[in-house]
């Protein structure tokens, strides 16, 4: 990969069905047999918490290769703020450019985007190993728990970076996925019919059964 090979844009509307595909390409048969995450981000683009000048794709080549999109959501603070966040995702790469740089690209310049806007930090759920690259770290280490999570439970999956620095200083509380996250899946089998078949597999790995 090099910086000359691909550009990063807003979404615009006709991208919306690609970008689904391309989600649902690169989610596929990872967390669980089939996804789940084209869907979701057909229902967050008419969540009123979606914030459509934060909802990218890549191209290489006139070729949509990646996205990312931002949510608002909040920590409600232990001392009882209510504290403005934004999470994220999902974020995903064509599979035959995976591991080549690109993914990290493309978050190293939404999360800049999302910066330069104002925000003050953005928490989701993600792998240490990738995410710690671009400056994330254990939600824990600020205080902040996720929502429903047994305080025994392995919490390595929830992450967390600053995006103005000690923004979260003196915060401790407990964060809220926004609900459009949420979806049935009945109505994701429903909405994956107009798309190609593809084979749903149990692979060794996968999160959900």
């Amino acid at each position: 990969m090099n910086k000359n090979d691909y550009a990063i844009r807003l979404e615009e509307k006709n991208d919306y069905r690609a970008v689904e595909n391309l989600v649902r390409e690169a989610f596929w048969n990872i967390y669980k047999p089939g996804c789940s995450e084209h869907y979701v981000m057909h229902v967050l683009r008419d969540d009123p918490a979606f914030i459509s000048e934060l909802d990218f794709v890549m191209e290489q080549d006139g070729r949509l290769i990646g996205q990312n999109m931002f949510m608002k959501t909040i920590i409600e603070a232990d001392d009882g703020r209510v504290i403005d966040v934004l999470t994220m995702g999902p974020i995903g790469i064509t599979p035959d450019l995976k591991r080549q740089g690109y993914g990290k690209a493309l978050l190293d310049y939404s999360l800049e985007k999302a910066a330069k806007k104002g925000f003050g930090a953005v928490l989701f759920e993600g792998n240490i190993d990738f995410y710690g690259k671009s400056g994330f770290t254990y939600a824990r280490e600020f205080g902040i728990r996720y929502h429903d999570l047994p305080e025994d439970a392995d919490s390595s999956f929830f992450l967390c970076k600053e995006l103005i620095p000690g923004y979260l200083d003196d915060v401790t509380g407990v964060y809220q996925t926004p609900q459009g996250y949420y979806v049935k899946d009945e109505d994701v089998e429903e909405f994956d019919k107009g798309f190609p078949a593809k084979e749903k597999l149990k692979l060794p790995g996968q999160i959900f059964g």
